[in-house]
């Protein structure tokens, strides 16, 4: 019995091993290893059928290939080169929106990939189209201005790739955009980033003279803002002293000397009118200034000969400023006033009328109201004696 029994487990054991045997590769699971293989040859066909689209011209199917080689197989290595090639084509039509953030799917699904720095240069070549004019687009139809559409890219590429050689100069256009559109205080802004993160670039220099340039280009705004023009002056004079060799050095110096001419010459004007007046004291003071301000120049030899011809006609000692009242609070104000309408009626687009004669002497001030208790003096302590009479 048990003899039989043994033979019987014999025969079933042997049976069941025949079936597994029998079974074909197909009805097994695949390997891992023979699962990629399997992939990366779908991808693979998928792609060449792409690429066999775009060589025929036909543009749209193109990109509906690449994308789903990104879709269907986003871990094997066409993925990435499928992603490229999706903003390749969509730049090549124009539409360059799409195509920036296509790259910018690539730079963030696949930050290692070796098509990282050509998408990093392929956004940076878009954001300049923009920098320089490009229109954004409804429908494929150029609408509005795109400064701030520039901006925006630009900082991308500075936050994608910090570190890449393309940063310092996408930091700079970003106060470019600024600049353009007229917003002084954050163009320096940028530009001092591009000084302190990437000071040892080749923009460095080129940001430096961009913030004296924004100063000098306010100063010389309407009438002469002095204390722009000296942050312009400041900034030039360190940069000639920083970057001696930089190709920009003799604009700055050039600068410089525009910004000492127009100081003067706005010093000569005032001079000048008090001249005109007889006020001769006052009209030295600022022939004075214009001989300091500007040495050498035709504005101080001007100057400096009406000042003789002063001396001559009333003598040293009326021209000196003696034991004088100090200027009031409105003669300063009248004064900057004068300035101020003398710069704009000197402009050569300027076609308002004359500038109204300012006199040399204000009336004196009214006596100031009392508007508070403390204003009022107390009442003495004792009362006075009435009149006996």
């Amino acid at each position: 019995m048990w003899r039989n029994y043994c033979i019987l487990a014999s025969v079933v054991w042997f049976l069941g091993l025949s079936w597994t045997g029998a079974q074909t590769t197909a009805d097994r699971p695949a390997e891992p290893e023979e699962a990629a293989v399997e992939e990366l040859a779908n991808a693979r066909a998928q792609y060449d059928l792409a690429v066999e689209a775009e060589n025929a011209g036909d543009l749209g199917r193109a990109t509906s290939a690449y994308r789903t080689v990104v879709r269907r197989f986003p871990r094997s290595e066409y993925a990435e080169r499928s992603q490229l090639k999706v903003g390749e084509l969509q730049e090549k039509a124009g539409d360059f929106q799409r195509a920036f953030n296509s790259y910018q799917k690539l730079i963030e699904d696949y930050p290692n990939s070796t098509e990282f720095n050509r998408a990093i240069e392929a956004q940076f070549k878009i954001a300049t189209l923009y920098l320089e004019g490009e229109r954004q687009r409804v429908l494929g139809i150029p609408t509005l201005p795109s400064m701030d559409r520039a901006r925006s890219m630009f900082e991308s590429i500075v936050k994608s790739a910090p570190f890449s050689t393309l940063a310092p100069l996408a930091q700079f256009n970003i106060g470019l955009t600024h600049e353009r559109q007229g917003d002084p205080t954050q163009a320096v802004a940028a530009y001092q980033v591009v000084i302190d993160r990437y000071g040892s670039s080749d923009v460095a220099d080129d940001a430096y003279y961009q913030i004296g340039y924004v100063y000098f280009t306010e100063a010389r705004k309407g009438s002469y803002d002095q204390a722009t023009a000296t942050r312009a002056r400041e900034t030039f004079e360190d940069f000639l002293i920083r970057y001696p060799q930089s190709e920009k050095t003799a604009q700055a110096q050039e600068n410089l000397k525009l910004l000492g001419t127009k100081q003067s010459t706005g010093s000569l004007d005032i001079a000048k009118f008090y001249d005109k007046q007889k006020n001769y004291k006052a009209a030295v003071v600022y022939y004075t200034e214009v001989v300091q301000q500007q040495p050498g120049s035709e504005e101080s030899e001007i100057a400096s000969a009406r000042i003789e011809e002063l001396r001559e006609l009333v003598g040293e000692e009326e021209l000196q400023f003696g034991s004088e009242r100090a200027e009031t609070g409105g003669m300063a104000a009248a004064r900057k006033r004068f300035q101020a309408q003398v710069d704009t009626a000197s402009r050569a687009d300027y076609a308002g009328p004359a500038a109204p004669i300012v006199p040399d002497e204000l009336p004196p001030e009214r006596p100031r109201m009392r508007t508070s208790p403390a204003d009022i003096a107390p009442l003495p302590s004792v009362e006075p004696e009435l009149p006996t009479e």
